[in-house]
């Protein structure tokens, strides 16, 4: 089974994960952040991932902990699902429209963390959330879940239309790469042997 549980407890956040790679995209999200709950919701809609997420923390210094530690324990758990890799298509792609707004995802399962992430973001907040915060989502994510992801923001005149295209393509580009791959059955798809 692909899935995998995290718990997470620091001074300043506690989290609780659970994911399954093969779930059809059933998620709840307590972050305490109702704009990041609803961008990572689309990750698991568009994913076709189960996430479930209980979390709380010290908003009151601000959302970067908590912002940053979802993405460190989500990349844990997609690291732990993952597993060696073998029989995956490892790498996926997506372009998501939203109205105006255009977004681009490219992942490589590579073994290696990279964030490549052009976003000019037309406006610094969506409410009060500040969308700075989610490039930090992005590169605990990446660091911990040891993959390579480029994200860019290609078209786009409203803050929250940008980050849900990226939200969206993220999950979709994620969908495909760790989608199992019947030909490469019991094959790393790599030709180190391994990733």
């Amino acid at each position: 089974m692909r899935q995998a549980s995290i718990n997470r407890d620091t001074t300043e956040t506690q989290i609780k994960l659970s994911i399954n790679l093969d779930g059809d995209g059933t998620s709840h999200f307590a972050t305490g952040l109702p704009f990041f709950d609803h961008m990572l919701t689309q990750i698991a809609r568009h994913g076709m991932i189960d996430i479930h997420v209980e979390a709380t923390g010290d908003l009151e210094v601000d959302a970067h902990h908590m912002v940053e530690d979802v993405g460190i324990v989500l990349g844990q758990a997609l690291n732990k699902a993952i597993g060696d890799k073998s029989g995956l298509t490892r790498y996926g792609h997506a372009y998501v429209p939203l109205d105006e707004a255009l977004s681009r995802a490219v992942i490589d399962l590579s073994g290696r963390p990279g964030l490549h992430y052009r976003v000019d973001y037309t406006r610094g907040r969506v409410g009060d959330f500040d969308v700075d915060l989610l490039r930090e989502f992005f590169q605990g994510l990446v660091n911990h879940a040891m993959m390579t992801v480029h994200l860019d923001n290609l078209l786009g005149e409203n803050a929250h239309h940008q980050a849900e295209t990226l939200f969206k393509a993220f999950g979709r580009a994620l969908r495909v790469a760790v989608a199992e791959d019947e030909r490469m059955s019991g094959i790393v798809p790599s030709t180190k042997g391994s990733l």
